[in-house]
């Protein structure tokens, strides 16, 4: 089973993560920030992750803290159940639409860390999360996954869509690289032999 479990603990938040990227989009999420939890809620029922996330974090100040420590607990999760990431695919993208939104994520399994992101919101706010946390969420997976990640909105109007379809997107492509490939099942997928 290629799963995983973490837990992290600050002096701004308490969070615990486990995950199974072979699973059936099976999900418990609990942040304290109802968008950020549905969002997350995507990403596990759209990529068929077994997600369970538990935060506490110091939203009297802000959600800052709270999304980035959560990226960064579920991107190390994620890259402790890809363990040598032997067998992977490794490479995957996924065009969302949403309405009149229009989202494309393509991403490599490098461990080679890197965000590209090119996306813009109509509004400030998505309720009562800011919209440019969105970014801090997936740099901060991104990195700690050790994930290239490309994200685009080649138009939207309005952010609620905008945000879901860059998860949704993210959760696509993430299950196709994700998969083992029954072709090459016994190999790292890199001229290298090591991700």
């Amino acid at each position: 089973m290629r799963t995983a479990s973490l837990e992290r603990a600050t002096m701004e938040t308490r969070i615990s993560v486990s995950v199974n990227l072979d699973g059936t989009g099976q999900y418990s999420v609990s942040t304290g920030i109802g968008f950020l939890d549905h969002m997350l809620e995507q990403l596990s029922r759209h990529g068929l992750f077994d997600l369970t996330v538990k935060a506490e974090g110091d939203l009297h100040i802000d959600f800052h803290h709270t999304t980035e420590d959560v990226g960064i607990t579920l991107g190390q999760a994620f890259a402790k159940a890809l363990g040598d990431r032997k067998g992977i695919r490794r490479y995957g993208d996924s065009t969302c639409p949403m309405d009149e939104t229009l989202v494309r994520v393509a991403l490599d399994i490098s461990n080679r860390p890197y965000l590209i992101w090119r996306v813009e919101f109509p509004k400030p706010k998505v309720g009562e999360m800011d919209t440019e946390l969105f970014k801090e969420w997936f740099q901060a997976f991104a990195q700690a996954a050790g994930i290239t990640l490309h994200v685009e909105c080649f138009y939207g109007d309005n952010s609620h869509h905008i945000v879901e379809a860059c998860f949704k997107a993210l959760a696509r492509a993430l299950r196709s690289a994700t998969e083992i490939d029954p072709r090459r099942s016994d190999a790292v997928p890199s001229t290298k032999g090591v991700l």
